[in-house]
């Protein structure tokens, strides 16, 4: 007999089976529906209309690459909105995996009231971005804040940090440095997963502790530098409530003082809802590009 007529047919599925596929895609369909709903085909859309002039009031009007072209040759806001944007990222960027890394080095090497200091350091990652706002307003407001308070005890004069243009990017910077709690966790992670025999060898062979930092723990930490690096870039890059509520709602002029901290983020979010529509479509698919790349 041929090995075909040996072959046993194969059985049918049990209806136990059949009832667990049903429930798992059940089970999965919200995350399913809500990413197609509420995610692609908002984006398919947003697309579409990148190439149309729509003033969302009537109905949409295909101009091509009109909108593309305008916005890098013709928008006098666009050279601005890109300088601050990645000014801003360049700065704060490097300025948060700083602080978080040296956070989670000390609360790596703790041993009391470590708890207390994780969950310290953390909570200003979970605090609503309008209220830590308003907290650094007064924080850093130029009469009775207490940063200029203390610069005062040295005979220095502070700024205006949110009210001059010299200052104002300065100032966002320094306040996106307070909130790197997630960051921190990361490379609090990572620490956690570096053998301590490497240390320990190192230590036999005489070896300091910058040598062991800069040989040891930065190495081994490479996987979680990099996922922080991309992720801080890419949250850098689509700044906008804490610049929003600070700058425009506060000083009552898109990206002020003097458009010095006009994101691209507040640009396209004031250009969509000002009857541009299909040019703030645009702008969005020009950064998408920009962070995909």
């Amino acid at each position: 007999m041929s090995a075909g007529t040996n072959a046993l047919p194969a059985k049918p599925k049990s209806k136990r089976m059949r009832n667990e596929a049903v429930m798992f895609y059940l089970c999965i369909s919200p995350f399913i529906l809500g990413i197609l709903i509420f995610e692609l085909v908002p984006m398919l859309s947003s697309f579409v209309l990148s190439f149309t002039d729509w003033d969302i009031l009537t109905a949409p009007k295909f101009i091509g690459l009109e909108n593309y072209i305008t916005a890098f040759t013709s928008d006098p806001n666009f050279p601005i909105i890109m300088k601050v944007t990645f000014q801003y990222s360049f700065i704060s960027v490097p300025l948060r995996l700083a602080v978080a890394l040296l956070l989670a080095v000390l609360l790596n090497e703790a041993t009391k009231g470590v708890g207390f200091f994780r969950t310290a350091f953390y909570l200003p990652a979970i605090v609503s971005s309008v209220a830590a706002a308003v907290l650094w307003q007064w924080i850093l407001n130029p009469v009775y804040g207490p940063v200029n308070g203390f610069l005062g005890l040295f005979g220095i004069k502070g700024p205006n940090w949110f009210s001059d243009p010299h200052y104002a990017l300065w100032a966002l910077v320094l306040m996106s440095s307070w909130s790197v709690g997630g960051e921190m966790l990361i490379f609090l992670a990572g620490l956690k997963g570096i053998d301590k025999q490497l240390y320990e060898s190192a230590e036999l062979d005489g070896a300091g502790r910058m040598t062991k930092f800069f040989k040891i723990t930065l190495p081994m930490l490479s996987p979680s530098i990099f996922f922080n690096l991309v992720m801080s870039i890419i949250g850098a890059l689509q700044t906008f409530d804490t610049a929003y509520v600070i700058s425009t709602a506060r000083a009552g002029q898109l990206g002020g003082p003097s458009k010095s901290t006009l994101f691209y983020m507040i640009y396209l979010y004031n250009r969509a809802f000002t009857g541009h529509m299909g040019y703030a479509s645009a702008l969005a698919w020009i950064l998408f590009g920009i962070i995909l790349i």
